[in-house]
């Protein structure tokens, strides 16, 4: 075992209170017909993020927690993005989000982050550190009414995954996750910080004018062997339907790729259950070291480069040798 796959284990052990700990109590018992409307309302919710969006990204370092770090001045940052469901099962959703930046006379598609829910998961896809991502189970007192959701890359692989449940305070409805662990986004990792993951809470709901995803990020380091927290960070991203922008680019990069990308996620899927989930070497600007290729390959696709089986060919060589497969 590396010094610094000790490090972690040794973090686990201090912070396991709090990676166990739950952001919502257990349902209460409910009658069959009410589990069946708060399934339907929390499916609703699920699809009502497919659509078209300005969106806005507001990234806020807000309370430092050692006297020797001074918290970044606030982001902010946006753009126009299609959200798109591309698998519906009814007790799974899975959706694409497509950004589309660029001119409207020079336009150009880039494929974002995707999202998966399944209703109460025996399972989830946990990011355990050190590039490593682990298959673990859900409580059995917390799948019924629960849904999980797993966060993938720009190549669809991992980056994070949780479990909660959709609830109505206040007259909002929400979802709430339990506590997880996450790798530096892009916008850290590239800086090299004294921290380097993740401890966060992530909220979704519903809004008037689309939805938003409101994440509470504790941002952690090593510090003499131990795990410290760094800063505290509040993410406010806001979706709001638009009609500024027109989506067909998106449309026609995501009818060139889809067989691709399906394919793609069938090799990480297997990767995956080989091996109880998937080891892979981090880096900063794409993740890690075979984003780019597949990434890249997608790209091809679309601009009439490359055709649809043999992209798909390195595309699982990729996988399969990156994961040590």
């Amino acid at each position: 075992m590396t010094r610094n796959c000790i490090k972690w284990a040794l973090a686990a052990a201090l912070l396991a209170p709090a990676t166990t700990g739950f952001a919502t109590d257990p349902v209460p018992e409910r009658s069959a017909a009410e589990e069946q409307a708060a399934f339907e309302a929390d499916r609703a919710a699920i699809l009502a993020m497919a659509g078209d969006y300005r969106v806005t990204f507001d990234m806020r370092e807000t309370t430092s927690w050692r006297e020797d770090y001074t918290p970044l001045e606030p982001k902010m940052s946006g753009g126009f993005e299609s959200v798109r469901v591309i698998e519906d099962t009814g007790e799974r959703i899975v959706l694409q989000h497509l950004l589309v930046v660029g001119t409207e006379e020079d336009p150009h598609v880039v494929k974002h982050w995707r999202q998966d829910w399944v209703y109460e998961p025996e399972t989830y896809l946990a990011y355990v550190g050190e590039g490593r991502w682990d298959v673990e189970e859900v409580p059995e007192d917390r799948r019924e009414g629960a849904w999980s959701q797993t966060v993938w890359q720009v190549d669809d692989s991992p980056r994070y995954g949780a479990y909660g449940n959709w609830t109505d305070q206040g007259g909002v409805h929400r979802w709430r996750s339990s506590w997880t662990w996450r790798p530096l986004a892009r916008r850290d990792a590239t800086r090299n910080p004294r921290y380097d993951r993740y401890l966060a809470i992530n909220r979704h709901s519903p809004s008037p004018t689309g939805w938003i995803h409101w994440q509470d990020n504790l941002k952690m380091g090593l510090v003499e062997g131990e795990v410290e927290p760094f800063v505290q960070e509040i993410v406010l991203n806001t979706y709001a339907h638009s009609d500024e922008y027109d989506p067909a680019p998106a449309e026609e990069y995501w009818a060139a790729t889809q067989g691709y990308w399906a394919a793609v996620r069938e090799a990480w899927d297997e990767a995956i259950e080989a091996d109880g989930g998937v080891t892979l070497t981090e880096e900063p600007n794409m993740g890690n070291t075979i984003s780019a290729t597949l990434y890249g390959l997608g790209s091809a696709i679309a601009a009439g480069e490359r055709d649809v089986e043999s992209a798909i060919a390195e595309a699982r060589e990729a996988i399969r040798t990156g994961t040590g497969g």
